[in-house]
């Protein structure tokens, strides 16, 4: 039985082998990836930390 790490790094090196490569990345492109993940990880935070109070009774 493979670990979930394995597994996951499995899927992921997959998925970098089946997508294409980008041929021309331009700067507004770049420009909403980054934003997007910024505002990806700050909703993610958002959550947990509303998680978390709610968990401890603070809220």
């Amino acid at each position: 039985m493979t670990s979930i790490s394995a597994q996951m790094l499995v899927v992921f090196i997959s998925l970098l082998l089946v997508l294409p490569g980008v041929e021309a990345v331009e700067a507004g492109d770049a420009i909403a990836l980054l934003l997007g993940v910024v505002l990806s990880i700050t909703g993610i935070c958002a959550c947990l930390g509303v998680y978390a109070r709610k968990r401890n009774g603070q809220m």
